[in-house]
């Protein structure tokens, strides 16, 4: 075994510590045993000079070295992986492998029982791991935090890669026991008649649509502001509100939570969803292959 090779192994043996945050469950993922797991922290101590991994309690925690470099490392093993295994094809019924993806509710609402269905069947050993919106740095993207990025947005770096998935509309949505667009779409001014739910996490009130307004002597009255989709319709559900939601969203989950959607009678700008990953997992047959296959789920 070469220098190299050896340095390799205990990447992937500390990346495994970090993620378990024990040497037994770290064991298993990494199908060695538990003595040659520990032997192998005992190196990686000593190599790092640093404990790595510190008992807390029952369990063991990561030292704050551990933490700071556990992202570098991750960035390291992926491309490693995509380096090996850039000629060869991805056979995704053997693929052992949990893939991050940043995404917004949304998106998720619909994307994410998309993606498990598409995956689960195919390939059992892969694992979806779903993690919400926050900082939508690109520092996660290339430090190997995120895998994937899934969202309205594009790319605004060199070294960052995106990918159309679909093409969303807004809808309008009131409870079902509203008359609001319940004989015929309504129009901009009886839609200002009503209070409206805007979903923004970013706290903003205004949108697209009150610009149009705006162009049409009109004016909307937004009552609450919240952070996501999601729970912009349940308070439309129970109340006399209006909000607005992307299409594919609306239509999943409209009957379930007692919803009318309706088209808003204006030419509102498209949102296109895209997946954003970094350069360095272009080549990676696994990433490549998830790329592809929610793609294709979502077409």
């Amino acid at each position: 075994m070469t220098a190299t090779d050896l340095d390799l192994n205990l990447l992937r043996v500390f990346d495994a510590l970090l993620a378990e945050s024990s040497v037994t469950a770290a064991a298993e993922r990494l199908h060695l045993s538990i003595p040659a797991t520990s032997r192998a922290l005992g190196r990686l101590r000593r190599a790092m000079g640093d404990p790595v991994l510190v008992r807390a309690g029952r369990g063991m925690a990561p030292t704050p070295y551990a933490l700071r470099i556990a992202p570098r490392v991750r960035s390291l093993l992926d491309e490693a992986a995509a380096l090996v295994g850039a000629e060869r094809e991805v056979s995704p019924a053997d693929l052992e492998r949990t893939f991050t993806v940043r995404i917004n509710d949304g998106v998720a609402a619909t994307l994410a029982s998309a993606a498990v269905e598409a995956t689960a069947a195919v390939a059992p050993g892969v694992v979806l791991r779903f993690v919400a919106e926050g900082n939508e740095s690109l520092e996660a993207l290339r430090d190997g935090t995120v895998d994937l990025d899934i969202g309205a947005g594009d790319d605004t770096a060199p070294d960052v890669r995106s990918a159309l998935l679909y093409r969303e509309r807004v809808v309008g949505v009131v409870a079902e026991a509203s008359p609001l667009g319940r004989d015929r779409p309504p129009t901009l001014r009886e839609l200002c008649a009503h209070p409206h739910v805007s979903a923004s996490r970013r706290g903003r009130a205004r949108g697209p649509l009150d610009d149009v307004l705006e162009a049409a002597g009109l004016r909307r009255r937004v009552a609450v502001v919240v952070p996501t989709f999601a729970v912009a319709a349940l308070l439309v559900a129970s109340s006399t509100y209006v909000g607005l939601l992307p299409a594919r969203l609306a239509q999943a989950h409209a009957r379930a939570l007692r919803l009318r959607a309706f088209p808003i009678p204006a030419e509102l700008p498209p949102i296109d969803v895209r997946q954003l990953w970094h350069a360095r997992l272009d080549a990676d047959p696994a990433h490549r292959w998830l790329r592809e296959t929610l793609a294709a789920a979502l077409r």
